[in-house]
C-alpha cells in the first residue's frame, strides 16, 4: 500500500457444527453430522443456530460499525449459515491488544496481522495462528485463484500459509516523489532520476533560488539492491542479483559506500534540515509544500493519491523496477485463529471477501446511500460525515471494490499487471528461525539504532565512522549471525 504521512497510520483442532442439537436427532444422525463436517459438506446441513464468528481488525472504530455489522450478517447468514461480530481496535493500541488476546486464550476465530502490525511471521511461528494449507483447498478456492502465486509463496512459515494476505499491490517500488510547483517553477527534469547521486543538479538548482527550506525535508529511506533476511537489521542481506545466495556485509559494498557518502555531501551542501538525524517529527511538509524532493513506496496511480492528498501536483520517478520481498507481501493479512472453534466456518466468510463484490464493498465502505453513494456502475462517492469508514486495504479482494469518481477506469487492470510484472526477491518465501541467536540479533538492533539514523541521513562522515560502526557490528556478534542465517539459508535452499 502506498504510505502516506497518516498512521497505518497488518489451530490445532477441526471444528464440527456449532449450536444447539437439533431435537430428535439420533446418534447415528450426529455421525453422518460429524462425517460431514471432516468432509467439509457440513454446510448441506446446517445446526439450528448459525455459527457466531468473533473477527478483530485494526482501525479507528466508526460510529456506525455495529450498523454496518447487522447489514454484514443479513447478507451473509443464509450465504454460510454464520454470523460475524467485528471488533476493530484502534491503529495505536492494535498490536499490544492482541498479544494480550492471544496470550490469555481469549476465544476469538479471525485477526488482522502484518509484517508491521500484530506480527504475522512471530505469531505464525509461536503456534498463535491456524495453518491454512487444507482449509485453502477445501474452502478456499475463489482465494486461491484471487491472489498472485507470490503472495501465499512470500508468507509462507516452515513451508505452510498461516494467514491470507489482501489482494493489492503486491511488489515493492521505491520512488523519488516530487513537489510539481519547483519542478515546473525551475524547469527541472526529474525523468532522468534513477539513484541518488541523479538528484544533485536538481538540488543544486532549488538550493540557489530557494532559501527558506532544504529541499530534502527529512530522512529518506533508502534503497540499496540487497534482499535481506531480518528487515529491520539492514548491514546483512543476499545481493539482488545473486546466484550463490551468499550473504555479504551490505554496508561495506561499493553501492553503500557510494550511497552514503553522497547523503554526507548532501548534508554538508544545506540540503537536508540540521538536525535530520534527530528528528522526532519533520512536520506536515506535505500539507505545507515546503519541500522538493521525497521517497516513497508506490502503486499504480499513487501520483494521483499523493497529489488529492496534498493538494497541489505530486510526480515521482522510480529508483527500481517492481520487486517483491517477503515484507511487501506480508503488508495485510488475516489469519485464523488456532484455538478457533469454527476454523472451516471462518474460512468460508474469508474466501466472501476474494469472491463476493457485495459483500467486500459492504464493509469496506459501508451502506449504500447512507455511508456513500453510487456515480456509476462500478464507481462511488463517499457521504462526507457519514458515520462509517473502513481500512480497505486491511481485507479480502479490493480489486472488486467500487473506484471513487475520479480514479482512472482501468485502475485495478493497472494493479494486476503491476503485480505480474514483478520479480520476486531471492529469499521469497524464506523466513529465518533465530532461536539460536536471539541474543545476537538483539545487540546487533541496538547497536543498529545507535548509528542508523546519523549515518544514512548523511549527518556523520562515512569514510570516517563505518569502520567503526563495522567493529561494533561485529563485536555484538554480526559473524555468528550471517553464519547461522547463511546454514538456515542454504537448509532452505536445499529443500525447494
Amino acid at each position: 500500500m502506498v504510505r502516506l504521512k497518516t498512521k497505518w497510520a497488518s489451530v490445532a483442532l477441526t471444528a464440527l457444527f456449532a449450536g444447539a442439537v437439533m431435537t430428535g436427532c439420533t446418534n447415528s444422525g450426529e455421525k453422518s453430522r460429524s462425517a460431514a463436517a471432516e468432509s467439509g459438506t457440513e454446510a448441506q446441513t446446517p445446526s439450528s443456530d448459525p455459527v457466531k464468528l468473533v473477527w478483530y481488525t485494526i482501525g479507528t472504530p466508526p460510529k456506525d460499525l455495529a450498523k454496518v455489522n447487522d447489514e454484514i450478517n443479513k447478507y451473509i447468514k443464509d450465504k454460510i449459515h454464520a454470523t460475524v461480530e467485528m471488533k476493530m481496535l484502534d491503529w495505536g493500541d492494535y498490536s499490544q491488544k492482541m498479544q494480550i488476546i492471544i496470550a490469555s486464550g481469549e476465544a476469538y476465530d479471525i485477526g488482522f496481522t502484518s509484517s508491521w502490525a500484530n506480527d504475522y511471521f512471530a505469531n505464525a511461528k509461536k503456534g498463535a495462528f491456524y495453518e491454512l494449507d487444507k482449509l485453502l483447498t477445501e474452502k478456499g478456492p475463489g482465494i486461491k485463484q484471487a491472489l498472485n502465486p507470490a503472495f501465499l509463496e512470500g508468507t509462507k512459515v516452515n513451508g505452510h500459509n498461516y494467514g491470507l494476505p489482501t489482494n493489492k499491490e503486491l511488489p515493492q517500488q521505491r520512488v523519488f516523489r516530487f513537489n510539481k510547483t519547483y519542478v515546473d517553477k525551475y524547469k527541472l527534469d526529474v525523468s532522468k532520476v534513477r539513484k541518488i547521486q541523479d538528484l544533485e543538479p536538481l538540488l543544486k538548482t532549488f538550493k540557489e533560488n530557494e532559501s527558506g527550506f532544504p529541499p530534502i525535508p527529512a530522512k529518506i529511506a533508502e534503497f540499496l539492491p540487497f534482499d535481506l533476511p531480518v528487515n529491520d537489521l539492514p548491514f546483512f542481506g543476499v545481493p539482488l542479483g545473486t546466484k550463490d545466495y551468499k550473504l555479504v556485509n551490505v554496508w561495506e559494498t561499493p553501492e553503500a559506500s557510494s550511497y552514503l557518502e553522497t547523503m554526507n555531501k548532501y548534508y554538508k551542501a544545506g540540503y537536508l534540515p540540521k538536525d535530520v538525524a534527530t528528528q522526532n517529527d519533520a512536520g506536515d511538509y506535505f500539507k505545507t509544500g515546503k519541500w522538493l524532493v521525497d521517497v516513497a513506496d508506490a502503486q499504480p496511480y499513487a501520483d494521483n493519491l499523493w497529489s488529492n492528498d496534498a493538494g497541489y501536483g505530486v510526480v515521482s520517478v522510480p529508483m527500481h523496477d517492481p520487486i517483491t520481498f517477503n515484507w511487501s507481501v506480508a503488508g495485510s493479512l488475516q489469519a485464523i485463529n488456532a484455538k478457533s472453534k469454527h476454523p472451516e466456518k471462518a474460512m468460508e466468510f474469508l474466501n466472501l471477501l476474494y469472491t463476493d463484490a457485495n459483500l467486500i464493498n459492504l464493509i469496506d465502505f459501508g451502506i449504500e446511500n447512507v455511508h456513500y453513494k453510487k456515480s456509476g456502475a462500478a464507481t462511488k462517492e463517499a457521504i462526507p460525515d457519514s458515520g462509517y469508514g473502513f481500512p480497505a486495504f486491511t481485507v479480502g479482494n479490493m480489486m472488486l471494490t467500487y473506484l471513487n469518481t475520479n480514479d482512472p477506469a482501468d485502475k485495478w487492470a493497472k494493479f494486476k499487471a503491476f503485480n505480474e510484472s514483478a520479480t520476486n526477491s531471492p529469499l521469497l518465501g524464506f523466513q529465518l528461525d533465530t532461536s539460536k541467536i536471539t541474543t545476537e540479533l538483539a545487540n546487533l538492533k541496538n547497536a543498529k539504532e545507535a548509528v542508523y539514523n546519523a549515518l544514512f541521513s548523511g549527518t556523520i562522515d562515512p569514510k570516517d565512522n563505518l569502520p567503526k560502526v563495522t567493529k561494533k557490528l561485529k563485536d555484538n556478534g554480526l559473524d555468528k549471525v550471517m553464519a547461522e542465517v547463511q546454514q538456515q539459508i542454504n537448509d532452505w535452499r536445499a529443500k525447494k
